[in-house]
C-alpha cells in the first residue's frame, strides 16, 4: 500500500522499492478504473465523481424547451418530444434516454441536477481544468494539494485516512493526509501459498511488513477481484465504503468524455455506464445508501454548437449532480442563461451561471456538518441561522472558501475574483452560495454534524426547510 506523500515523490531503483512494488502486484494493486477512498469517524458517505473529458451539459439534462437548443445541436439534438425518447423532469428539462436508473433516482428524490456551472477556469484545456477541479484553486497548478484531501483533514479519523483503486492517486485526494491506492486485477492467480510466502518475506522488514498488512485488509475489504465495468466498480466501491471500519469518502474516475466526432453514440455509451455505475453503488449500499451524497462533476463543458464531425468542442457551463439517499432531491436547480446567441459565453459556450466551488463546498459542508479552524462563529447575515448564536456547518466550509486569508488551513476551493457582467465573481458566488446553502439540502442526522451537539440540533432547526 502507498502512500500519497511516497507515491508522487522520485525515487531511485531499490531492492526494498522492487519487493515494494512485487508486494502490491502480488496484492492485486494494478492499474484498473480508478477509485479513492478516505476514512472518517462518521456514519456519512462522500462519493465524487469525476467526468474526465469535459462531459456535455446539453446533452447529459437536455433544455428541450430551449428554443435556441435543437438550433445549435441540429441533428446531435436529443429527441425529448416522448417519454420513451428522454425523461422530461419539468417543463425545461429532460435526462439524457441512457441514465434510466438516474431518472428514478429523481423521481424517488434522491437526485437533483445544477445546470450552467463552471470552475473559475475559462481557458478550456483539459489538463489545466482538471487541475483546478481537483486542486480547488483558482488558477492552473495554483496549489499542490486537492481539496478532497482537505476535506478528509477536516474530519475525526479512526483508522487508514485513505485508499485510492488506483496506481496513483488522483490530485483532488493528494495532500498531507495520508492516502493509499488500491486496483484489483481480475486476471490475477495468486495461490494462498504464494501469498504466504511473500508475507514471510516482507515480514523481515517492519515498512514493508505494514504495507504488505494494509495491502491485505484492504484486498479482503475489496472481496473477490473480478472485471471492472461500470457495475463492478460502483459494487467494489459499495463494499469499500458499507464496512463499519471502512472508509468514508470514495472518488471514482471515469474517463471517455471528450466528444469531438460520433458524439452521439458515444455519449450514450458513456452515460449509460453512469448509469450502471450508479445504481450498482446505490444497490451495494444497502441501508447505508440513506447517508451517501454523491457528486457528479466535469472539468468544463462543451460547445453549444454542434460541430463540422457530429461532435462537439471544449466549452464553459456544464451540469453537476447531486445524487443519494442523504439528498432531498427531485429537483433541478440553476438560474438557466439560455441559448440565445447574445446569452452565450464568449459568442460559443453555455454561460456558467453558478460556481462549482459553491456547489463543492454546499455539497461537503451539509454532509459533514464540518467547522473548519478559525472560523466565524457567527453566519452571515442572509444565513437563516444569522439570528442564533451558533454557526451552522455549511456556512463554516463556505467562509472557508470564500474568505480564506482568514484561515490558518488552505480553504477547500477558492473563489475567483474575475468580473462578470459588472459582478464580481466574489460577490456572485457569495450570493450563489446563499441560494445554494437554501436550495441543496442534505437530511440531518445527529451524527452527521461534528460541532457540539446543540450547534448541531440548532442549526438543524434554523435550516429545516421541507424534509430537511
Amino acid at each position: 500500500m502507498t502512500s500519497s506523500r511516497t507515491t508522487h515523490a522520485m525515487h531511485a531503483p531499490s531492492r526494498r522499492g522492487f519487493l515494494q512494488a512485487g508486494a502490491l502486484a502480488t496484492a492485486g494493486l494494478l492499474v484498473a478504473p480508478r477509485m479513492v477512498l478516505a476514512s472518517a469517524a462518521t456514519d456519512r458517505r462522500f462519493v465524487f465523481i469525476i467526468q474526465r473529458g469535459a462531459a456535455d451539459g446539453l446533452e447529459t439534462l437536455v433544455p428541450y424547451a430551449d428554443p435556441g437548443y435543437a438550433r445549435l445541436r441540429g441533428a446531435l439534438a436529443v429527441d425529448a418530444s416522448t417519454a420513451s425518447a428522454a425523461t422530461r423532469l419539468d417543463g425545461t428539462f429532460a435526462l439524457h434516454p441512457s441514465l434510466v436508473q438516474t431518472a428514478g433516482l429523481y423521481t424517488a428524490k434522491e437526485a437533483l441536477f445544477i445546470h450552467a456551472v463552471a470552475s473559475p477556469y475559462r481557458d478550456r484545456s483539459h489538463f489545466d481544468g482538471q487541475n483546478v477541479l481537483e486542486s480547488g484553486g483558482i488558477a492552473p497548478y495554483q496549489l499542490k494539494d486537492g481539496w478532497l484531501n482537505r476535506l478528509v483533514a477536516l474530519l475525526p479519523r479512526h483508522g487508514p485516512e485513505a485508499i485510492a483503486i488506483s496506481s496513483t492517486v488522483p490530485l483532488a485526494l493528494r495532500g498531507p493526509a495520508e492516502v493509499s491506492s488500491y486496483a484489483p486485477a481480475a486476471s490475477a492467480r495468486t495461490t494462498d501459498d504464494m501469498l504466504q510466502r511473500f508475507e514471510q518475506l516482507y515480514a523481515q522488514d517492519p515498512q514493508l511488513e505494514a504495507m504488505w498488512s494494509s495491502a491485505m485488509e484492504a484486498r479482503g475489504m475489496a472481496g473477490p477481484a473480478t472485471r471492472q465495468s461500470p457495475a463492478e466498480l460502483g459494487k467494489l466501491a459499495a463494499r469499500f465504503l458499507m464496512q463499519p471500519a471502512g472508509p468514508r469518502i470514495a472518488m471514482l474516475e471515469t474517463g471517455g468524455w471528450d466528444t469531438h466526432s460520433a458524439q452521439t453514440p458515444r455519449m450514450a455509451n458513456q452515460l449509460k455506464s453512469l448509469d450502471a455505475l450508479l445504481a450498482a453503488l446505490k444497490e451495494g449500499m444497502g441501508d447505508t445508501w440513506s447517508q451517501t451524497v454523491v457528486l457528479v462533476a466535469t472539468e468544463f463543458g462543451r460547445t453549444a454548437a454542434a460541430n463540422g464531425t457530429g461532435g462537439t468542442d471544449h466549452g464553459t457551463g456544464s451540469v453537476a449532480m447531486l445524487l443519494g439517499g442523504a439528498v432531498q432531491g427531485g429537483r433541478v436547480l440553476g438560474d438557466w442563461p439560455g441559448l440565445a446567441a447574445n446569452a452565450l459565453y464568449e459568442g460559443r459556450d453555455l454561460r456558467p451561471t453558478t460556481s462549482l466551488s459553491a456547489v463543492i463546498a454546499t455539497a461537503t459542508g451539509e454532509c459533514f456538518g464540518v467547522a473548519p479552524r478559525g472560523s466565524p462563529k457567527r453566519c452571515s447575515r442572509r444565513c437563516p441561522a444569522a439570528r442564533s448564536r451558533s454557526r451552522c456547518p455549511a456556512c463554516c466550509v463556505h467562509e472557508a472558501i470564500i474568505h480564506p486569508v482568514k484561515h490558518a488551513r488552505p480553504p477547500l476551493v477558492q473563489v475567483s475574483k474575475e468580473r462578470t457582467g459588472g459582478t464580481s465573481g466574489l460577490h456572485r458566488t457569495a450570493q450563489e452560495l446563499t441560494t445554494l446553502h437554501r436550495e441543496v439540502r442534505i437530511r440531518a442526522t445527529e451524527t452527521s454534524r461534528f460541532s457540539s451537539g446543540e450547534t448541531g440540533n440548532l442549526c438543524a432547526q434554523q435550516h429545516q426547510v421541507g424534509q430537511y
